[in-house]
């Protein structure tokens, strides 16, 4: 029976005992030394070796640790991994002691020029740590090794299945046997079929499937295919979830499942303040949920490395799409460096291959120059290990040369004016001015915003107004050309980066939330492109202030919503009712409205804003109002709202909590910059420091659960008093 014993506690790192995952160096929040970290660490752990493993085989699987790592038992070295976003294991099996064993995992946080993605400069930080999960598997000597599932023929009216199976074998015994699958969804046993084990690879096909369900979006079906070998040397088991779901892209777009669908998405980061990547399964989850839920997206892109599997998981059950790629940016190395990286393809697709969540694998590193040898290799790395998913390259070249299924582009023209020329405002190039060719191949664009208009929390309106309307012109760009798939914008949150990179602060302001996945205006570009049975969106574009703007007033207001029509009511005047702006974007699913001089006659523009007064902004579908937004006139600090994203966590999990100062109608306060100080008591910690300035008139904290019981988390301002809140650790 294969035991997966949880092995996070009880680490040394520099004296102090600490849990995985962890984080070598916390960094400040901005205006930091990335050196820091850029350095040799040890992680100790001593145990006791259990008589009950003798005959077993044992191994320490680690999900991941940044970025050259070895691992050494009692003294010795036993494993090494290059690689900093894939899982490796050390095998134990002959190697302990009775009784106590001592294990050492070093980690070198430099960037070695000899592995991606290192080698030249990157515009992100790769925080040095064991920063994901580490668990000790014991397991019978002859074993399930790694196992593909595939689903041919899902439009079929019966289903079928295949799995390949490896088995592992390291002491050379000899095999025989059998090993049974098992179809189930939920507890419900649908199909079994059993073949005798004649090798170290076999195979069980299913066939004849009826009553399967489709992995959607909007109803992600997930099944799980249990596996059960048993040998001469043992037995062992194990379950493996994943999806009925096709994929395909041709000169006409995307489709899931034979039906076609626009790709409307965001790429992320895995990135936190402070503790950078070493943040466990809850904040993965929530990060998939923000950008299912909140921003509404139906697809994420890996940037610029395979993520956590909590991720991914998570994509699965909720029906976010998933593009995911290789580490790198823009740099490639030498012969052993490439060699690398190939190896970077096949580790990314045997560990995520069963995931119905992705749906293309990136194989070039992301905007490099061509290099036709390395990339031919890439492409029939991926393409051995999976023939059910596309191939793409992230590009930002044009007459880049194709040799993935999809051309893959990030496309920067908005903005730019050296790529533009003397052309009108264009959102984004026809394809075959980008891709050179003589003919259309599947296109989706990959990136665009971004670093072309990097704008804060706190920056003025207007740069924010040209911000959301940045990111709807590229999308209503895209939902106009059948040709493009889908546009994935930069980005979802920012992110600390090198001193090369960013405002000077050490963090590129490029997202659509800022660090503690806060929404800036453009998150409701995309959010308001869903559907109103989701929600209804209203979010007017403004501060409402009379003398924010460089001339004053709030006009032109953008109001991102889904609604048919808004109603401005602005003191004793007459009300304005305006429909979706569907002149300036006739594709997007929701255009937005805007209110400007078309919608005033001359006398009310003269008295627009001498006076400044109070306003409502109603969303109407139908005729009927379905939301409501209030500002006021004369706003104050009138309330602290702590609100975590869920009072019941797991014992170990750590949990996001906003802080916000809003005023007298509800809306946050954008330029209120004064400090809070965040005590937590109770079995948690909060990771970064005690006292912070509101950024845009909020902040937040996560909150790491240390036991079971409840958790008291206070946040103090000096103007407006204490609130609390109480977390429960189930």
């Amino acid at each position: 029976m294969r035991i997966r014993q949880d092995f996070n506690e009880g680490w040394l790192f520099g004296g102090a005992q600490v849990r995985l995952p962890h984080n070598a160096v916390d960094l400040p929040f901005s205006y930091f030394d990335e050196t820091a970290y850029q350095r040799v660490f040890e992680y100790e752990k001593v145990f006791q070796a259990d008589p009950a493993w003798d005959g077993q085989e044992v191994a320490l699987h680690v999900e991941a640790a940044m970025a050259n790592a070895a691992v050494f038992l009692n003294g010795e070295e036993i494993a090494a991994h290059a690689d900093g976003y894939t899982p490796f294991e050390a095998r134990l099996t002959g190697l302990l002691k009775p009784g106590q064993n001592r294990i050492v995992v070093r980690i070198d946080g430099s960037e070695n020029p000899d592995i991606p993605p290192f080698g030249g400069v990157i515009d992100y930080l790769t925080y040095a740590g064991i920063y994901r999960e580490v668990w000790l598997i014991i397991r019978a000597p002859v074993s399930i090794g790694l196992h593909k599932i595939e689903t041919p023929e899902v439009l079929g009216a019966q289903k079928t299945l295949s799995a390949v199976v490896a088995l592992d074998n390291p002491q050379g015994r000899a095999l025989s046997g059998t090993l049974t699958a098992t179809l189930r969804e939920g507890e419900r046993a649908i199909a079994t079929s059993s073949v005798a084990v004649t090798g170290a690879q076999l195979r069980i096909d299913m066939g004849g499937l009826e009553g399967i369900r489709l992995w959607e979006l909007a109803d992600p079906a997930l099944y799980h295919l249990d596996l059960v070998l048993e040998t001469p040397a043992g037995r062992d088991e194990t379950s493996t979830r994943f999806g009925f779901r096709e994929v395909s892209f041709t000169t006409q777009g995307f489709a899931l499942n034979g039906k076609p669908l626009k790709l409307r998405g965001l790429n992320r980061h895995q990135s936190f303040p402070y503790v950078g990547y070493a943040m466990g399964r809850a904040a993965q989850e929530r990060d998939a949920e923000i950008l299912k839920y909140e921003l509404r997206v139906n697809t994420v892109r890996t940037s610029h490395y395979p993520q956590s599997h909590w991720f991914l998981d998570r994509c699965d059950e909720i029906g976010l799409l998933v593009f995911e790629e290789i580490p790198g940016w823009q740099h490639i190395g030498g012969a052993a460096w490439q060699a690398e990286a190939v190896e970077n393809v096949r580790r990314m697709i045997r560990r995520d291959w069963n995931h119905p969540s992705i749906f293309i694998w990136g194989v070039r590193i992301n905007e490099s120059q061509d290099n036709h040898d390395f990339y031919v290799e890439t492409n029939r790395a991926a393409k051995e290990l999976d023939t059910t998913r596309p191939t793409g390259g992230v590009r930002y070249i044009t007459d880049s040369e194709l040799l993935e299924d999809v051309y893959t582009m990030n496309d920067f023209i908005l903005g730019n004016e050296e790529l533009g020329g003397n052309r009108p405002r264009t959102p984004l190039r026809p394809q075959r001015e980008v891709t050179g060719l003589d003919r259309q191949v599947p296109y989706m664009i990959t990136e665009f915003g971004g670093h072309m208009f990097p704008t804060k929390s706190t920056d003025q309106e207007q740069r924010q107004a040209e911000h959301v309307l940045r990111h709807l012109d590229v999308l209503n760009a895209m939902y106009g050309d059948p040709q493009i798939a889908g546009a994935i914008g930069w980005c979802a949150f920012d992110y600390n980066t090198h001193k090369d990179f960013g405002s000077g602060d050490r963090i590129c302001h490029h997202g659509v939330m800022d660090m503690f996945r806060e929404p800036k205006f453009a998150a409701y570009a995309y959010a308001s492109q869903s559907d109103p049975a989701e929600g209804v969106v209203l979010q007017p574009v403004t501060f409402w202030a009379r003398g924010e703007r460089n001339i004053g007033g709030v006009l032109p207001l953008i109001i991102l919503t889904n609604c048919d029509e808004v109603e401005l009511r602005y003191g004793g005047n007459t009300p304005k009712r305006v429909k979706a702006d569907r002149d300036r974007f006739p594709h997007l699913p929701h255009a937005p409205a805007i209110l400007d001089q078309r919608h005033f006659t001359a006398d009310e523009l003269g008295l627009w804003g001498m006076t400044w007064e109070p306003a409502t902004v109603i969303g109407l579908i139908g005729g009927t109002p379905v939301a409501e937004r209030r500002f006021v006139c004369n706003a104050l600090p009138t309330r602290l709202e702590l609100v975590a994203d869920k009072a019941v966590i797991g014992a170990r999990d750590a949990v996001r909590l906003m802080v916000r100062v809003l005023d007298q109608a509800g809306n946050k306060l954008p330029f209120f910059p004064e400090p809070v100080t965040i005590t937590v008591s109770g079995p948690g910690r909060r990771l970064g420091p005690a006292t912070v300035p509101l950024r845009a008139g909020s902040t937040g904290v996560w909150v790491q659960a240390e036991g079971r019981g409840v958790i008291e988390v206070a946040v103090h301002s000096d103007r407006l008093g204490a609130v609390r809140t109480r977390l429960t650790v189930g």
